[in-house]
């Protein structure tokens, strides 16, 4: 890299950042997950991302909490008759090769051309466990975002959307926007997201914001009004689960976490507290 180019050069090294964390699990002796790509996908990039940013290296436990409760959700809706995951920036995601999935399921990756063709090309002779597309889409574009939607909701009778470390980069009416879009197609039911409260988001901008103002990856939605933002959009929250709670379970915390985790549980709106939540949500009738 130049001596002058900033670590995160745009919002997509955020998911090297991220597979930083799926290798070192992996590399553990007794790990929760299993990503053998993780390390590759990473690259020294990431490594490095990681190690710049001290408060993320603190709270390493929350990304690997994250990336247990989202497996926990795909692989329980799958059991439960969904035929198609369509994974919105996707980014260095592993899971199509990592889990043990249907070969049936169809898995659909969007995400922007760069992250995708980066990824494609780590990931060359490596063969996925279900059926597996890429398309390269920018987000942002709602026009070819709903075209997308409607291609895949015609054939889809019981999708599982998951949008993983995404939305808290969006701004509430970017959000607002992409829900309803959603909701508004046909076969698209259920909705996996991580959300965070204000005072948490203010936490994380603090603590890691500046690592991350070069490249326009600003931290920008934790909705005052918690999982109940969704509702006007169309959509309604029907299981929320603790990252903290679920580091805590499976002995991944600290010790001074492990004493936060203590308090009583709260799924409506936080406030200044630092709360965080994986939460499904099932489409309303």
């Amino acid at each position: 890299m130049g001596a002058n180019e900033p670590l995160v050069r745009n919002i997509s090294d955020t998911a090297r950042w991220a597979a930083v964390y799926r290798a070192r699990e992996t590399e553990r002796p007794n790990p929760l997950f299993r990503d053998p790509y993780a390390r590759r996908l990473a690259g020294a990039r990431g490594e490095e991302i990681a190690k710049s940013i001290p408060f993320s290296e603190k709270a390493s436990w929350a990304w690997v909490a994250r990336t247990v409760l989202y497996d926990e959700f795909i692989t329980e809706q799958i059991q439960q008759g969904v035929d198609m995951v369509v994974n919105i920036a996707a980014g260095l995601d592993s899971r199509p090769y990592r889990m043990a999935l249907p070969p049936a399921l169809r898995w659909v990756e969007v995400d922007l051309p760069g992250i995708l063709d980066y990824k494609e090309e780590i990931l060359r002779g490596e063969a996925p466990a279900c059926s597996l597309e890429r398309v390269r889409l920018d987000l942002s574009d709602g026009s070819a975002r709903r075209e997308l939607f409607a291609h895949l909701g015609r054939d889809a009778k019981n999708a599982l959307i998951i949008t993983e470390g995404l939305l808290i980069y969006l701004t509430e009416k970017q959000v607002g926007s992409l829900a309803r879009d959603l909701a508004e197609t046909p076969g698209f039911e259920r909705w996996v997201l991580d959300l965070s409260s204000p005072g948490l988001m203010r936490l994380s901008q603090k603590n890691m914001g500046p690592q991350l103002s070069a490249s326009g990856a600003k931290f920008q939605f934790a909705p005052a009004e918690g999982p109940g933002f969704f509702s006007p959009f169309g959509w309604n929250d029907v299981d929320i689960r603790s990252p903290l709670k679920k580091a805590v379970q499976l002995r991944r915390a600290p010790f001074l976490m492990r004493l936060v985790a203590l308090l009583p549980e709260s799924n409506g709106k936080q406030g200044s507290r630092p709360w965080s939540g994986i939460c499904l949500f099932a489409k309303q009738a």
